[in-house]
C-alpha cells in the first residue's frame, strides 16, 4: 500500500509549480510534474509555454536515468495524442517510471482517460484523484474552453459596502486597497484578455495592462463599442503594449472603422443589431482561441453578461466604506428578478481578507435568461462607467 501522505506531499509540490505558471500557456492548461525516487525529488517540471515541452518532459529531462523505477506525480492526466508536442504518456512509459500519480483526468475529449489507459497498457501503475479538487480548480479555464470552445469569463468588481463602484460624480480612485489591486493585476496576468465597455474608455482612458511588482503578461484588450466612440488617441489604441480588439456592429461608422484599422486596431462587427451581441462576441473569441476573459465592466455590462449566462466566476472586492448616492453607479445593474428564489446565487463561495478589504468569490447559478434581449448589450451597458486602470 502506498503512503497517502507522501503522495499528497509530492502532488502539492507539483500543484504549486503549476499555479505559478498560470497565465503563461494561453489556452493550454497549467501543469506541474514531480518525479520522486527513494524518498527524494529527482525531477521537476512545469508547462511554461504553448507549443513547447510539457511538464512531464521537463521533469524527465532533469531526472534522466533516475526516472527508471521512480514515481511521477502529475497535476493533469498525461496527454495521449500527437499535437504540437508528442504524447507525454508515451514519454513516461519509455522512461521506465514504475508508477504515475494523477490529480485529475483531462477534460479534453482527445485525451479523457486515454493517457491513463496507455500507461496501464505499458504495465505502469496509475493512481488518480490525489488532491483532485485543487487540480480541477487549476484547469477550470481550460476545462470550459476545451469542452465548449467558449472563453471562461471571470467577472471582477471593486465596490463600497453599499455596492457602489464610483461616487455620483464618477470618482472611483481608489475604492480598493493596494493589496486588492495587486490581486487584480495578478488576475489580469492569468487571463488572456480583459473586457470593458466604451463608457470606461471615455471616462478613464485606462491602459488595461498588468502592473505587478514582478513582470507580468499584458492581456489582450477587448472593447465593447457599438458606435465606435473610442477616441483615436486612447491609450489602448496608441500604446502598443497589447493587442486591442473593438467589438461593434455592422451599423458602426465606416470611416471611424477604417481609421482605427489603419492604426492597427482590429474592429469586429458582432451582430447586425443596433447593439453588440454578447454571445456572438464570445463565440468569436472562442474561434480565435481566446480561452479566458477578465470582465472589468461597469454595472450594466456586468448585468448584461450575467443575464446572458456568460459569467463563469465572480470575484467581488469590498472596501469598508459607504458612498451613498442614488445616482452613483452600482456593481450590478439590470432589470432584476421578481422573486428572491430566482436571484442569481453563488456556489463554492470563498471569503478572504486582504488588509481591510474583503474578497468574495464563487460560481454563479440560478435564474438565467435565454431570450434575445439577454444576448445584446443595451446602450446603457456600454455607457456605464467603471474605474478601470
Amino acid at each position: 500500500m502506498h503512503d497517502v501522505i507522501n503522495d499528497e506531499f509530492y502532488m502539492q509540490l507539483a500543484l504549486d509549480m503549476a499555479e505559478r505558471s498560470l497565465g503563461q500557456t494561453e489556452i493550454n492548461p497549467a501543469v506541474g510534474c514531480v518525479i520522486a525516487a527513494e524518498g527524494r525529488v529527482v525531477g521537476l517540471g512545469a508547462h511554461l509555454r504553448r507549443g513547447e515541452g510539457h511538464a512531464e518532459v521537463h521533469a524527465l529531462h532533469m531526472a534522466g536515468e533516475l526516472a527508471r523505477g521512480a514515481t511521477a506525480y502529475v497535476t493533469l492526466e498525461p496527454c495521449s495524442h500527437y499535437g504540437k508536442t508528442p504524447p507525454c504518456s508515451l514519454r513516461l512509459a519509455e522512461s521506465g517510471v514504475r508508477r504515475v500519480v494523477v490529480a485529475c483526468q483531462d477534460p479534453n475529449p482527445a485525451v479523457a482517460g486515454k493517457g491513463i489507459a496507455l500507461l496501464r497498457e505499458h504495465g505502469i501503475e496509475v493512481t488518480v484523484g490525489v488532491l483532485e479538487e485543487r487540480g480541477r480548480e487549476l484547469i477550470e479555464m481550460f476545462a470550459k474552453y476545451i469542452t465548449t470552445r467558449l472563453p471562461y469569463v471571470t467577472l471582477k468588481t471593486a465596490s463600497t459596502l453599499d455596492g457602489k463602484i464610483a461616487t455620483f460624480t464618477g470618482d472611483s480612485k481608489w475604492i480598493s486597497n493596494a493589496e486588492a489591486r495587486e490581486r487584480v493585476h495578478a488576475m489580469r496576468h492569468r487571463h488572456q484578455a480583459i473586457m470593458v465597455g466604451s463608457g470606461t474608455l471615455l471616462a478613464d482612458n485606462p491602459s488595461l495592462t498588468t502592473r505587478l511588482a514582478v513582470p507580468g503578461l499584458h492581456p489582450m484588450r477587448l472593447i465593447v463599442d457599438s458606435r465606435l466612440r473610442i477616441p483615436l488617441d486612447a491609450k489602448v489604441v496608441t500604446d502598443g503594449l497589447a493587442p486591442t480588439i473593438i467589438f461593434t456592429t455592422s451599423h458602426a461608422d465606416e470611416a471611424k472603422r477604417i481609421a482605427l484599422q489603419k492604426l492597427g486596431i482590429e474592429v469586429v462587427a458582432a451582430g447586425g443589431g443596433e447593439q453588440v451581441d454578447l454571445r456572438h462576441m464570445m463565440t468569436w473569441c472562442g474561434q480565435r482561441e481566446i480561452g479566458s476573459v477578465l470582465l472589468e465592466g461597469g454595472g450594466r455590462l456586468n448585468g448584461a453578461m450575467l443575464e446572458a449566462g456568460l459569467i463563469d466566476k465572480v470575484v467581488l472586492f469590498y472596501a469598508p466604506i459607504i458612498a451613498g448616492g442614488s445616482l452613483a453607479p452600482g456593481n450590478f445593474t439590470f432589470n432584476g428578478v421578481e422573486r428572491m428564489q430566482d436571484a442569481y446565487r453563488l456556489q463554492q463561495v470563498k471569503v478572504e481578507t486582504l488588509g481591510d478589504n474583503i474578497c468574495i468569490s464563487g460560481y454563479p447559478y440560478g435564474k438565467s435568461s435565454d431570450n434575445a434581449e439577454a444576448s445584446e448589450i443595451s446602450k446603457e451597458a456600454e455607457d456605464d462607467v467603471h474605474g478601470a486602470c
